[in-house]
């Protein structure tokens, strides 16, 4: 999946930028997920959103979108946020930050330690993010982490094509051996 962080108030270039980026995420069979934001991803068919604590609610989400959506919930070191998103209907859960984060400075610490308590009590996959790369990738998968969300773990890379297959081979070595 490839999610869409727009970070900016003009709402004109984001939903121009989603778009665009969908097209791609079309052409190469990638989901699209958009940040925060409900209606835009209703607006371009995006095929799901990420909601923070403080954004729109799972339910109205799920309403407005669809059963076929796929809808993430941030829940950054709390079991009872997960299991009240997944009871809510979400597809996936966050914890985060795992790492210190480069991306999201003032994103709350959670420990490593929490992704196999949820996995082990949650029926959706489970997300760690933050300060994720090729370096702990391993470790956060054997911790329990199902998928692994990445900006730095990339982007801050010379060569963000060879980090990003990189990390698809050490995904799909960790899951043939699962």
């Amino acid at each position: 999946m490839l999610q869409f962080r727009a970070k900016h108030d003009d709402r004109s270039k984001a939903r121009k930028q989603a778009e665009a980026l969908l097209r791609i995420c079309r052409e190469y069979a990638t989901p699209l997920i958009i940040n925060d934001d409900v209606a835009l991803c209703a607006a371009i068919g995006a095929d799901g959103v990420h909601l923070g604590t403080d954004d729109a609610d799972i339910d109205d989400a799920r309403r407005e979108l669809g059963r076929g959506a796929i809808i993430g919930a941030t829940c950054h070191d709390s079991l009872e946020l997960a299991e009240e998103a997944q009871e809510a209907g979400a597809s996936y859960v966050a914890f985060g930050s795992i790492f210190p984060s480069h991306s999201k400075i003032a994103a709350p610490p959670a420990s490593p330690g929490i992704l196999p308590k949820a996995r082990a009590m949650l029926k959706v996959p489970v997300v760690a993010i933050g300060g994720i790369n090729r370096h702990n990738a391993e470790s956060t998968f054997i911790a329990g982490a199902d998928i692994l969300a990445m900006i730095g773990g990339i982007f801050n890379t010379p060569n963000p094509g060879a980090a990003t297959r990189e990390l698809v081979h050490i995904h799909a070595a960790h899951f043939t051996r699962r």
